[in-house]
C-alpha cells in the first residue's frame, strides 16, 4: 500500500514539474472549446437565415427562434450572455496566456512548488474582467435590437451606426488610455512585479488576475464592439479581431500595430457611412 501511494505521488510530481505543458494545454482546450462552440452557434445560424422573417434568433445551436416583435425573455439575455462569454475566452485566451505562465513561473519559484490552484484563480479573475463586458455587450445587444439597428442574424442593420462604430474604434486605437492599457498587456512581468509579484491566496490571485483583465479590457473593448458593426457572429471577423489582439500585445511593434490599425478602421467607417442602406 505505502509502496503504491509513493509510486502515485511520484508519478504526480512528475506531471506537475510539467507546470508550463500542464497549463498551455489547459488554455489550449479551453479556447478550442470555446472555438467549437463558436463555429456550432454560427452554422446553426446560417442553416436558418433564409427562414428568419419576422422572427429572431437565440444563440442555443438549437434553430430556436423567437418572434421579432416580442420583447426579450430571461433565458434570451442568458443564452446570449453565455455567446458573448464563450467568444470572449475564445478571443482572449490566446493573448492571456503569455502573463498566465509567466504568473505560475513566478510562482514556482517565490513558493518552489507548482502552484496551480492560484494560477488557476488569477486566470479566473482575468476572464470575469470579460464576464464584465459580456455583461455590456448583451445589453448593448438588447438595445441595438429593440432600435432595429440589429438584423436577426445580429448584424448591423444601419450602415450609420456601423461607420460611426468604426471610426469611435479607429479614434479610440490612437488614446493615451489605449497606450496605458497596451503597455501593461505587452509587459506581463512588469506587472506582476509591480503589482506585488506573486499572491499565494486564491483572493489575491484573482484580484490580480481581475486587474489585469481591467488593463486588457481598457486595451480592447473598442475593437469587441466592432462585432456590432462587423457581425456579432461573424467567423471571419472574430478570428481577425482575435489575431489582431495577439499581435497587439505580444509583437515588440503592438503599439504601431494597434495604430495602424486604427487608421484601417476609420478609414472603413468613412466607407460605410458612404454606402447605401
Amino acid at each position: 500500500m505505502v509502496e503504491h501511494f509513493l509510486m502515485d505521488a511520484s508519478a504526480l510530481e512528475a506531471i506537475l514539474r510539467r507546470d508550463r505543458a500542464v497549463i498551455i494545454t489547459a488554455l489550449g482546450v479551453l479556447a478550442a472549446l470555446a472555438w467549437f462552440d463558436l463555429v456550432w452557434l454560427a452554422n446553426d445560424m446560417a442553416m436558418d437565415g433564409m427562414e428568419m422573417t419576422g422572427y429572431r434568433m437565440v444563440p442555443t445551436g438549437q434553430s430556436r427562434m423567437m418572434p421579432a416583435n416580442l420583447p426579450w425573455q430571461p433565458i434570451e439575455f442568458a443564452f446570449v450572455f453565455a455567446m458573448w462569454v464563450v467568444m470572449m475566452i475564445g478571443m482572449m485566451t490566446p493573448s492571456a496566456a503569455p502573463v498566465i505562465l509567466i504568473y505560475a513561473r513566478v510562482g514556482r519559484q517565490a513558493v518552489e512548488s507548482r502552484p496551480f490552484s492560484s494560477t488557476g484563480w488569477f486566470a479566473g479573475g482575468y476572464l470575469l474582467a470579460w464576464a464584465a463586458f459580456s455583461v455590456m455587450a448583451t445589453l448593448a445587444q438588447w438595445a441595438l435590437e429593440r432600435a432595429a439597428l440589429l438584423t436577426p442574424m445580429m448584424a448591423s442593420a444601419s450602415n450609420i451606426v456601423g461607420g460611426v462604430l468604426l471610426m469611435l474604434a479607429g479614434l479610440y486605437q490612437w488614446t493615451p488610455l489605449k497606450e496605458v492599457c497596451l503597455s501593461q498587456c505587452q509587459a506581463p512581468l512588469g506587472f506582476i512585479l509591480s503589482h506585488g509579484g506573486f499572491q499565494g491566496t486564491a483572493t489575491s490571485s484573482l484580484k490580480l488576475g481581475l486587474r489585469h483583465g481591467l488593463y486588457c479590457l481598457g486595451c480592447c473593448w473598442a475593437l469587441m464592439v466592432l462585432l456590432f458593426a462587423l457581425g456579432v457572429m461573424n467567423l471571419f471577423w472574430i478570428a481577425a479581431l482575435a489575431i489582431l489582439v495577439l499581435l497587439e500585445k505580444v509583437l515588440p511593434s503592438g503599439r504601431v500595430i494597434a495604430r495602424i490599425a486604427g487608421i484601417a478602421s476609420f478609414v472603413g467607417g468613412v466607407w460605410m457611412l458612404f454606402q447605401p442602406g
